[in-house]
């Protein structure tokens, strides 16, 4: 049987440190590469990141939307960033924050989960606020096949806490909700769940315990690096959960290009500067 994803990522984190590194070539980080924005820059920028981070950080993190805008071309230019992170040692996450329902949300998880289709990675992001039971289908797929699924529960956007801290029937908070549904999820496994919460780095005051965040899985936290979060403020928010934190840098990391040795070096000093924290 194939490894589940929460052990595989333990072990990844274990050997690379804990950092994850988007691959985000929106157009304003192609100028500052110095590319131009068609897919020629696109491709230029996302295999250069490839070479640079695939055999250096535990997971790389490509944004689909940023390949997707290039329309088929640019997401067979995904396609060969997740083959290549893959080949390199990395674990994929592709960021695509799906939701839906029934067959539709089936599709999607064929479409980044079954590892029959050219776009599988180890696992994906998804949304849900069509209710947590929606997203069956993609847990159900990533178990069978030893993936991931990494869910929305708090985010650091200025929008998020009209549906994230909303009170539920039951007095609790909707990102409460999530979070519980994830622990239940994951309840029993070794060293940790292969099904993840997304909380922001940056998040503040949350209707959420440090209890509440240990889903026994691991807790993707954007928002480090250029968007203000640090080892410490990422400390204040998570306490004792903090030690299932995958800390995801984007720009702090992307920045340093197009060089891949200093891209290299990015991903280390992200890494140094959060290893301690969630060993």
């Amino acid at each position: 049987m194939t490894t589940p994803f929460g052990a595989r990522l333990r072990a990844a984190m274990d050997a690379r440190g804990p950092v994850c590194a988007g691959i985000d070539p929106h157009a304003a980080l192609l100028g500052a590469w110095g590319l131009s924005d068609d897919v020629s820059g696109l491709e230029r920028f996302a295999m250069t990141s490839v070479e640079a981070l695939g055999p250096e950080v535990a997971v790389v993190k490509p944004q689909s939307a940023f390949f997707e805008r290039h329309g088929s071309a640019g997401v067979a230019v995904l396609e060969r960033v997740v083959a290549g992170c893959r080949e390199l040692g990395a674990l994929v996450l592709l960021d695509v924050k799906r939701g839906d329902i029934g067959t539709t949300a089936q599709g999607y998880a064929d479409a980044y989960l079954d590892p029959r289709s050219p776009l599988a990675a180890d696992a994906m992001t998804a949304s849900p606020y069509l209710g947590f039971g929606s997203l069956e289908p993609m847990l159900a797929t990533a178990e069978r096949h030893g993936a991931g699924v990494f869910v929305l529960a708090l985010t650091s956007n200025p929008e998020g806490p009209q549906f994230q801290h909303a009170r539920t029937p039951d007095g609790g908070s909707v990102a409460g909700t999530v979070l519980a549904e994830l622990a239940a999820r994951n309840a029993g496994a070794e060293p940790w769940g292969s099904h993840g919460a997304v909380v922001g780095a940056t998040i503040g005051r949350a209707p959420v315990s440090a209890e509440d965040l240990d889903v026994n899985g691991p807790l993707l936290v954007p928002g480090v690096g250029a968007q203000g979060g640090t080892a410490e403020s990422v400390r204040a928010v998570f306490g004792d959960a903090v030690r299932h934190v995958v800390p995801s840098s984007s720009r702090e990391i992307l920045g340093a290009g197009p060089d891949v040795a200093a891209l290299r070096a990015a991903a280390r000093r992200t890494n140094e500067q959060f290893a301690a924290l969630v060993r």
